[in-house]
């Protein structure tokens, strides 16, 4: 009876992940250095995926009835909402380290130094 509610809230869900998902896409084109893209991506990634799943689970448990699916599918945000920001720091950890300088909305690097750089990205104090 409520089928068409189900089908039309879980494809508004699966719509607005996708507009995310495309929105990180284009901030990854239009964004000007490494950290805001990284930035940019890992956001619009993760809140994408949290719309797409809702969406995948609400077809999961009403329309294909289908429990194990819907486990599944939470498994995978689970996993996804763990690793995309590790990951993500990571990267941005890794760039610091190897000297790559912040730049501001100008285009003008926000740290005096690669040098500088690479000591804020250190987590513990050079050993002497």
């Amino acid at each position: 009876m409520f089928d068409w509610l189900i089908w039309l809230v879980s494809w508004v869900f699966i719509a607005i992940g996708c507009v995310f998902i495309v929105s990180g896409g284009i901030g990854l084109l239009r964004m000007p250095d490494l950290y805001t893209r990284l930035h940019a991506a890992s956001v619009t990634d993760t809140g994408g995926a949290i719309f797409i799943v809702l969406g995948l689970l609400l077809q999961a448990l009403f329309v294909f009835d289908n429990p194990m699916a819907a486990i599944k599918v939470v498994l995978i945000l689970f996993f996804t909402l763990f690793t995309a920001p590790t990951a993500s720091h990571a990267l941005a950890k890794t760039a610091l380290l190897s000297g790559y300088v912040p730049l501001d909305e100008k285009g003008k690097p926000i740290l005096d130094s690669p040098e500088t750089a690479q000591k804020l990205a250190r987590s513990r104090p050079e050993k002497k």
